[in-house]
């Protein structure tokens, strides 16, 4: 049922910006928005990860680890998967192995997004 209370939210705003769109696209709106939300959601969660593994000092100059990412995405693809797990046992929900892709994919997006800020700041 978390369709329906995001669609609650998303539905007549976009009917009021967009009255001329029909129920299919408003419902592959709603689809998307929330897909991106957990994009973004699981990119702040991999860069807070990667900051508590990582423990850089202030103006440390050390080096990107591309092992401290993968061990970064590794606990969120994990996390990811306990939140699914969880939702089997949640009547209104149901658990999807694409959402876990989807989570982890957000994560690896939001180490990516750190690693180019770091190349284009010269700290690595």
């Amino acid at each position: 049922m978390s369709f329906q209370h995001s669609s609650r939210i998303l539905e007549p705003l976009l009917r009021w910006l967009f009255p001329h769109l029909s129920r299919e696209t408003v419902g592959l709106v709603v689809f998307l928005a929330r897909k991106c939300a957990h994009l973004s959601e699981y990119a702040v969660l991999a860069l807070l990860l990667w900051r508590a593994l990582n423990r850089p000092a202030w103006k440390d100059p050390r080096p990107w680890s591309w092992s401290q990412a993968r061990l970064t995405v590794l606990c969120v693809m994990l996390y990811a998967a306990s939140d699914e797990f969880h939702q089997l046992f949640v009547v209104s929900r149901e658990a999807r192995v694409e959402d876990v892709m989807i989570d982890t994919t957000g994560g690896a997006l939001g180490l990516l997004a750190l690693w180019a800020l770091g190349r284009w700041l010269r700290r690595w």
